[in-house]
């Protein structure tokens, strides 16, 4: 709720992201291996870096995301979207053909082990 004065509640970030996978431990383990994010039950929860966020509802009818029961996407941030996606590639994860490259930075799609899209940011330079 907002009012005159603003939100009615301040918000510092985004404090976690939850999903549902079929096998946790090995979704686990494909983020961490790929992406270095540590999960809280190893002691020490991912730390990143201060950046923009988006935070964007998209239409129920949506392809963007991929498969039509995907409720979310992850966007990640990257230094260098072309280092990345070549990174990625050669450790075996699925890339998705298509690149955009918009005034707001440039993007790239790849899949985690169960078919969820995700897509990679690299923000304009500042």
């Amino acid at each position: 709720m907002t009012n005159e004065n603003g939100p009615s509640v301040a918000i510092s970030g985004i404090g976690g992201i939850f999903f549902r996978c079929k096998d946790p431990e090995a979704m686990a383990q494909w983020y961490r291996q790929h992406f270095g994010i540590s999960m809280v039950s190893e002691g020490m929860p991912w730390q990143q870096e201060a950046g923009m966020t988006v935070f964007s509802p998209f239409p129920a009818d949506t392809d963007y995301f991929g498969r039509a029961d995907q409720q979310f996407m992850l966007n990640f941030r990257v230094p260098d979207i072309d280092a990345a996606v070549s990174a990625l590639g050669d450790a075996g994860v699925r890339i998705d053909e298509n690149r955009a490259d918009e005034e707001y930075g440039r993007f790239a799609w790849v899949y985690d082990p169960e078919d969820n899209k995700i897509e990679l940011w690299q923000p304009p330079a500042v």
